[in-house]
């Protein structure tokens, strides 16, 4: 079939539609991701008969896993050495300390370290087609629109999985790109003070664009009609609410550590409204 039409993704979900496995299993049209949560350090691993199932499945409908294209990684703090790797009949899945799923590079500290220098390096390389543009005096602003058209993306991917989750230095890295787009476009920026860069150019702080981003699709989230609204906590009975100090609708999860917070906890504590 043509490449494109709208045949392509509805085979592809008519062919994977009875994909199943005993653990979480996560599919994008030619990406399958099974994840499996061991509670302790004691515990053993089920995810080699849970990859037993997968290719099972395979060998039933004529197809053949890449093992060569598949990775297995194991994040926390568990000891890898007690954890048996994954085979197939063509060899060993290779075991990774950072991989790349739908565009998020992942690493086994969730310390997005590694997405952070990759997509800073990204945009970096784009700055060179932006001086381009301004040596051929293209107006300001069209610069400007080629910055957030094609260089901020990049920047902002996915920003709620992993926004509340960088540090300070790794916020800034991300701003620097922004602030030596503006220095491209406006000369007269130079030397100026970070927010006085961003008043010139009319535009918000990345993190505060992120932070909007986030609160706006949890505030989605929480809708009956969203496909994730499953993942949202009952919310709480209104005659308790109204005797509570913090009188939010959704109750806040304890959080111990913010390494390992998911966005839903985290929207939970800062971006749901106050009833």
């Amino acid at each position: 079939m043509p490449q494109g039409s709208r045949l392509g993704p509805l085979s592809s979900i008519v062919l994977i539609d009875d994909l199943r496995a005993a653990c979480e299993l996560h599919k994008f049209v030619d990406d399958t991701t099974l994840s499996e949560l061991i509670p302790s350090t004691g515990s053993a691993s089920n995810m080699p008969s849970y990859f037993t199932s997968v290719l099972t499945w395979t060998a039933n409908n004529d197809m053949q896993i890449n093992t060569s294209k598949t990775k297995e990684m194991i994040i926390g703090s568990l000891d890898s050495i007690n954890v048996s790797p994954l085979s197939t009949s063509l060899g060993t899945v290779e075991r990774v300390a950072t991989f790349k799923l739908l565009g998020i590079h992942l690493d086994i500290n969730l310390s997005w370290s590694v997405h952070i220098n990759s997509i800073t390096s990204k945009a970096s390389k784009r700055l060179y087609f932006l001086k381009q543009l301004k040596r051929a005096g293209v107006p300001q602003n069209q610069l400007l629109h080629f910055y957030t058209a094609v260089i901020r993306p990049v920047l902002e991917y996915a920003a709620p999985v992993w926004h509340h989750l960088i540090n300070r230095t790794q916020a800034q890295q991300l701003e620097s790109i922004q602030k030596r787009a503006i220095h491209i476009i406006y000369n007269i920026t130079r030397g100026m003070s970070y927010p006085n860069v961003l008043f010139v150019a009319e535009l918000e702080s990345l993190e505060t664009r992120r932070n909007n981003q986030s609160r706006s699709f949890f505030q989605d989230i929480c809708k009956p009609t969203s496909c994730l609204y499953h993942l949202i906590p009952p919310p709480r009975d209104t005659s308790v609410i109204t005797r509570l100090r913090p009188t939010t609708l959704l109750p806040k999860p304890s959080l111990r550590t913010k390494k390992y917070c998911s966005f839903i906890n985290f929207g939970l504590h800062h971006y749901q409204p106050k009833k």
